[in-house]
């Protein structure tokens, strides 16, 4: 009986072993087939990958120079701005100062068309108003303010402002034929418009 079923074992391993190694041979055959694709892959990678690696670094290169590029531009116009800014702000600082000073000189030169040149009791007053208003012009000039006294030049619209047409037979049509209140620039920028009276 124990020799029977030491028969029977034995025909058992006997019919598995050909399985086991047909199941090992295929998964043998298996393992070559997955290197040898693995080989072919390596192989198309080391063929084709250098080329895709160059193509694609000289993509980011490209990239990364257009980057820098316009951050280099735009870098460049945020300085230039802010120059452009600063000369600005250095330039029309006293903008609203000088504003406020030009009825000042208006009146001085006002002070000086009414007072009589022939009275001598006047004298004194007629030449300290006068060195007033020479040292007020001065300054002005220092800080760039330049007067607009367009008497007799065409009518400009940019820098004179028209109070009213009146007909000047002697003039030319469209010229300034008095100028009501003398108009200032500041560093060529208008300052105030001169009031003036136009030839029709």
């Amino acid at each position: 009986m124990a020799e029977d079923n030491k028969q029977s074992e034995q025909d058992i391993n006997s019919e598995a072993q050909p399985a086991e190694e047909a199941v090992l041979s295929e998964e043998a055959v298996s393992l070559e087939q997955e290197q040898a694709e693995g080989e072919l892959l390596v192989e198309d990678e080391v063929e084709a990958g250098p080329e895709q690696q160059i193509e694609a670094l000289q993509k980011e290169l490209a990239e990364a120079k257009d980057q820098a590029l316009r951050t280099a531009a735009e870098a460049q116009n945020v300085r230039r701005r802010a120059e452009i800014d600063a000369d600005n702000a250095r330039k029309f600082a006293i903008e609203r100062f000088a504003k406020d000073l030009l009825p000042v000189v208006d009146n001085l030169e006002r002070a000086l068309e009414s007072v009589d040149a022939t009275d001598e009791s006047m004298k004194a007053i007629l030449e300290g108003v006068e060195l007033t208003y020479r040292s007020f012009s001065d300054m002005l000039e220092r800080h760039h303010l330049k007067v607009i006294n367009p008497e007799g030049e065409p009518f400009d619209p940019q820098l004179h402002e028209a109070i009213s047409m009146v007909e000047a037979p002697g003039a030319e049509s469209n010229s300034v034929i008095n100028v009501v209140q003398k108009g200032y620039t500041l560093n060529e920028r208008l300052l105030r418009a001169a009031m003036v009276v136009v030839s029709k």
